[in-house]
């Protein structure tokens, strides 16, 4: 899994069947000690209703298309949880709505 915030949206009225009615973000991929950007943004699936500013859970490959609402989608990523908080070696690194 990877930590990244979401930045966008996209909006896409021609698509492949099975990518119709799926809400596509635009996810940033962070440094979890320092929540800073690291990396290219990427394109994912909403499975979660997460919205822009959000920090969120992200899975690739084959587990992005394990979830109820990628099963069987082209999908090479996916949002499945949104982060409350991250913890590392005892010290608070994020907190919603604290950062």
């Amino acid at each position: 899994m990877i930590i990244c915030k979401v930045v966008g949206s996209i909006v896409s009225t021609t698509k492949a069947e099975k990518l119709k009615g799926k809400k596509l973000l635009i996810v940033q991929p962070l440094d979890m000690r320092s929540i800073e950007e690291d990396g290219k943004p990427l394109v994912a699936i909403d499975t979660v209703g997460a919205g822009v500013g959000e920090v969120v859970l992200l899975v690739s490959g084959s587990s992005a298309r394990q979830t109820e609402i990628t099963n069987g989608v082209p999908a090479d990523a996916a949002i499945v949880g949104i982060v409350d908080q991250i913890e590392i070696k005892g010290s608070l690194t994020f907190k919603k709505g604290g950062n």
